[in-house]
Order: C-alpha cells, then sequence, then structure tokens
C-alpha cells in the first residue's frame, strides 16, 4: 500500500536513511551530512534543521527513540531508528523521487520570469556574477575521490552536469544581451502579446515606456 505521507525537504530523505542505517543521535546525523556531502542536497544551513526533521519523523511515525544515553561528563544523548514503517516509506520516496520528475519551483527561474525594465541597466552584470559563482563551485562538484565507488558519488555527478549546463547557457544568453539579439519588449510588443499571455499591468506599459525613451536618448 503506497504511503500518503510525503516529504516535505530532501532532508527528511536523508535523515531518515541514516535512521534505516543505524540508530543514531542527531549530532551525528549533522556529522554524516557533511561528512558525505549530503548538505549539497539537503538544507542544513540553520543549526535546528536536523533536530525539527527528527521530531516531524516521529510525528509521522517513522523514526523513534530507541534510547536515551549519557557517557561519562557528555550531555545527555536521544538515539533514534527507523520503525518498520518509516524503513517502507523510505523505499516508496526513493521509488518516486528516481522514476518521477518532480515539479520544483527554485528561483532562479522565477526571478526570469518577472524579469524588471529598470534591471536593464544591470542586467549583463547580475548574471556574469552568477556566471562566476557558479564556475568557482564546478571544480568542488567535479572533485574526485579515488577508490569510492561511483554509486556514491552519482548526486555530484548530476549536480555538475546540471552547473556545466547552465554555464552553457548563461554564456550564450549573456551573449545575446550584449549583441542586443535580447532586449526587453516594447510598449507596442507588451500589447501585441498581451492576448495570448494575458494584459500587462498599466504600471508595467509605463515602466516599458520609460526604457524604450531611455534606449532612444541614449
Amino acid at each position: 500500500m503506497a504511503s500518503s505521507i510525503s516529504p516535505r525537504s530532501p532532508l527528511w530523505i536523508v535523515v531518515l536513511s541514516l535512521a534505516c542505517e543505524e540508530p543514531m543521535h542527531p549530532y551525528r546525523m549533522q556529522t554524516l551530512i557533511k561528512q558525505r556531502g549530503k548538505d549539497h542536497v539537503a538544507n542544513v544551513a540553520q543549526r535546528n534543521s536536523v533536530y525539527q526533521t527528527i521530531e516531524a519523523l516521529v510525528r509521522a511515525g517513522l523514526i523513534r527513540v530507541r534510547e536515551t544515553a549519557q557517557h561519562e561528563n557528555r550531555p545527555e544523548r536521544t538515539i533514534y531508528e527507523a520503525t518498520e514503517r518509516g524503513r517502507e516509506v523510505l523505499l516508496e520516496w526513493l521509488r518516486a523521487a528516481l522514476s518521477t520528475p518532480a515539479r520544483e519551483y527554485p528561483s532562479f527561474p522565477a526571478a526570469l520570469s518577472t524579469m524588471d525594465p529598470r534591471l536593464k541597466p544591470e542586467l549583463r552584470s547580475l548574471l556574469e556574477a552568477r556566471l562566476e559563482a557558479l564556475q568557482a563551485r564546478l571544480p568542488e562538484l567535479e572533485k574526485t575521490f579515488p577508490g569510492l565507488p561511483r554509486i556514491f558519488l552519482l548526486e555530484d555527478e548530476y549536480m555538475a552536469a546540471m552547473v556545466r549546463a547552465e554555464i552553457a547557457w548563461l554564456r550564450a544568453l549573456i551573449e545575446d544581451l550584449r549583441t542586443g539579439r535580447l532586449k526587453f519588449p516594447s510598449e507596442a510588443e507588451l500589447r501585441r502579446v498581451a492576448e495570448q499571455m494575458g494584459p500587462p499591468s498599466e504600471a508595467a506599459i509605463r515602466r516599458a515606456r520609460r526604457a524604450s525613451a531611455r534606449r532612444r536618448a541614449t
């Protein structure tokens, strides 16, 4: 029977997989996430992210407290383990994620889809800054680990492929901006596409009009 529970974030999958691997406390989970590079695929920027995810997985019945232990003068630590249901749900999540492309909503496409003409003077420099950041990130994703089976590096391999594709696309886009093959629409163009894509607001038309006037003045 399929589970009605869906992972609310990639961190749910990572934490549940660690609990399925062996019983462990949250600090060890955080350590392994960083050691294994899983922070490339799951957001652990907030210190409490792992703890909050554990609490959610406990409420969902996917992991449970195995024991609470204290060694010498160290703080008391709670050790968690996956439930039988959690082990089955993890497999369902993995099957779904591996076989079915998800509709994801990152901020970069959202920004591209809501481009403001006021950005025209700086658009190329903004995209060049993004390109530079991606080029700096790529070597880390392409790093090799001799002796480590490829199956453990597939996420980096995938992300490197995505970054290389975006780098190539950004270079072409920046060149189109430089040569004028890509430009912001005029007022007339905005009105022409209104019937197909929904009419632009009067504010958008006024911005396009001002941008067009500035282009004619330069």
